[in-house]
């Protein structure tokens, strides 16, 4: 069996520290990388695809929405329906049945943290808070495609088989 020098041993070493840390994404100083899908994101689509092929636009002509994605993977979403009537009486505690109704189903926001699944090409929202109380404390898989500054992902099916699908533009950081 052959010795290596000290300045081998110390070289090899180096190099297997240095693999690992680019492996699990640390750095120098206890640094990580920065999550691939930071900024801020901008709707530019909120669709619902349906089983027969054909796509309606689920939150209106022209939904609104903000998508904010730290370096760490944190994240919070909005998307509300454009066209949501204003309470008549001005006062969110006197709101009637309707106006509840239309300001429910007209947004959708969610916050928490989010990873990127790349072996099965999903972004995984691990659900803190949302508008929907069901979702709290969740694990949600969509299956996304990224281009350039275009995020894309699909949410799954609902009950009525319609699959909602929401694009992003990048805006920032």
């Amino acid at each position: 069996m052959r010795k290596h020098s000290a300045p081998v041993r110390l070289f090899a070493t180096a190099c297997l520290v240095t693999g690992l840390a680019a492996a699990t994404g640390a750095f120098a100083g206890g640094a990580t990388m920065p999550f691939p899908l930071a900024g801020t994101w901008t709707l530019q689509a909120a669709d619902a695809l349906h089983p027969d092929g054909s796509r309606t636009r689920d939150y209106g002509a022209a939904p609104k929405g903000l998508l904010m994605i730290d370096r760490q993977g944190h994240y919070s979403l909005q998307i509300f329906r454009a066209e949501r009537p204003r309470f008549a009486a001005g006062d969110k505690a006197k709101g009637s049945s309707e106006e509840y109704r239309a300001a429910v189903m007209g947004s959708s926001t969610h916050y928490g943290t989010v990873e990127l699944d790349a072996r099965r090409h999903q972004l995984v929202f691990h659900i803190e808070g949302a508008s929907f109380p069901n979702w709290e404390g969740q694990q949600q898989r969509r299956s996304y495609e990224l281009h350039g500054d275009v995020l894309s992902y699909r949410v799954p099916p609902r009950p009525d088989g319609n699959v909602p699908i929401s694009v992003w533009r990048r805006s920032g950081g």
